[in-house]
């Protein structure tokens, strides 16, 4: 019965036979030990001197070398390291509304219930010619994302900004906005400081009884911070596989890359493109593959991933790994957020490649006329704040002038319940 799934799983849990083994060298970041050898394996969770968990990072006849998930201080040669098993994750219904570490412990002071199946934190995503298409348009609640940027069911977007730009505030009005039956939350390496900020006033009350929130700080290990990204994905997955569509949303992968980055040094592996080393850009492919379309009779993930550019370099590593497989990328830019407008979102820069199959022709007519008339006004901006242009020039300029005001409006505006109030929003502000 359902109602023992928890109970059945707990009980799975206890270890009749305990492995351990002894801690022979200590390193700068690492921890060799021996004794575990023929009963390990890679990747495996390990407990050092029953206070500081590791995952093994490789492995040799002799021993295997581990990396500390807390701080190394106090630790001493022949130290007990117990083997604790597989790297896994068992999510529950009941986690909907909580706020949890990638360990599946609770944040929020309360028990929570571990489910009947342990999941993978690393599992192939459905096989691609299984998978379903793309699904319908999704109303997201914000103007811009409805009609100029549509998302469908299934797609995966970036979202790519620098600091200060209004990231994490967007984040949270698609977490209240999309139409979604589940939303999974992945906070990857943020200030401790900002999760009460951004679960009680970002999602509020309405926001955070539909989602599962995934926590790991700045001032966690690597591990912990790279595991909070793939236990994310784990749930999420969990609950596509129930034939629910989630809304994932993983803020940011630029800090998933770095603690990756951490981890694979500590192992052995040699940096390459800024530092980051070559394994990078698979870990990142390999996270953003899993969500998408299930297949048959599953649910979707629709999945929104964040980067850190600095200075909206786009040609940083992890921003050009991420966006060559993606269904999409959003730029959000300074100098808008800096003038007042929110999502501060750089259309010109910005796609979607569910267009033009997500609007119809009529719908498709309106986006391409509203970007020829926001490429127009850019290029001119700078002639006409000078005084330089002369009204009657150009005819598409003399429009894109006198309708920039409302459609700059126009991507700032939220509240519209369905695609269809919004795209009437749009013709309104076409019309002058």
């Amino acid at each position: 019965m359902p109602v023992f799934d928890s109970l059945m799983a707990e009980l799975a849990e206890i270890r009749p036979v305990r492995h351990f083994g002894r801690v022979c060298e200590m390193h700068a970041a690492t921890v060799l030990v021996k004794g575990l050898s023929l009963r390990a394996r890679l990747g495996d969770r390990v407990l050092i001197a029953d206070s500081v968990g590791g995952e093994i990072l490789s492995m040799t006849r002799e021993g295997a070398e581990i990396l500390p998930e807390g701080e190394m201080e106090g630790l001493a040669i022949g130290a007990q390291v117990e083997h604790l098993g597989r790297n896994t994750i068992s999510p529950d219904t009941s986690w909907i509304g909580r706020v949890i570490d990638p360990y599946g412990m609770p944040l929020d002071g309360r028990p929570l219930a571990r489910g009947p199946k342990a999941r993978a934190l690393r599992s192939p995503p459905p096989p691609p010619a299984k998978r379903k298409r793309l699904g319908g348009r999704i109303s997201t609640g914000l103007d811009a994302f409805n009609t100029l940027l549509p998302l469908v069911r299934g797609q995966r977007v970036g979202l790519f900004a620098g600091s200060g730009v209004g990231k994490t505030m967007l984040l949270g009005n698609l977490a209240k906005g999309i139409e979604a039956d589940v939303v999974v939350l992945a906070l990857v390496g943020e200030r401790g400081r900002e999760l009460r900020d951004f679960t009680e006033e970002v999602l509020g009350v309405e926001g955070l009884a539909r989602s599962v929130v995934i926590s790991a700080t700045s001032d966690q290990s690597p591990l912990a911070r790279r595991r909070s990204a793939q236990t994310a994905m784990a749930v999420a997955e969990h609950f596509r596989d129930q034939g629910q569509h989630v809304l994932l949303l993983v803020d940011s992968v630029t800090r998933f890359a770095e603690a990756h980055r951490e981890i694979a040094l500590a192992a052995g592996e040699a940096p390459s493109l800024r530092g980051f080393p070559p394994s990078t850009a698979h870990q990142i492919m390999a996270l953003a593959e899993r969500a998408g379309p299930g297949e048959e009779g599953q649910g979707d993930i629709t999945a929104v991933f964040t980067v850190l550019v600095a200075g909206s370099d786009m040609d940083e590593p992890v921003a050009d790994i991420l966006r060559g497989v993606l269904d999409g990328h959003i730029i959000l830019d300074r100098a808008i957020a800096e003038r007042g407008r929110f999502p501060a979102i750089d259309l010109m820069r910005s796609v979607s490649r569910s267009l033009p199959a997500a609007a119809t022709p009529t719908e498709n007519a309106q986006i391409a006329e509203a970007r020829r008339l926001i490429g127009a006004w850019e290029r001119a901006e700078m002639m006409v704040q000078a005084g330089l242009y002369a009204q009657g020039s150009d005819p598409l300029t003399d429009r894109a002038i006198k309708l920039f005001p409302k459609l700059d409006a126009f991507l700032g505006g939220s509240g519209a319940k369905t695609a269809a109030e919004s795209f009437a929003r749009l013709k309104k502000a076409l019309d002058g």
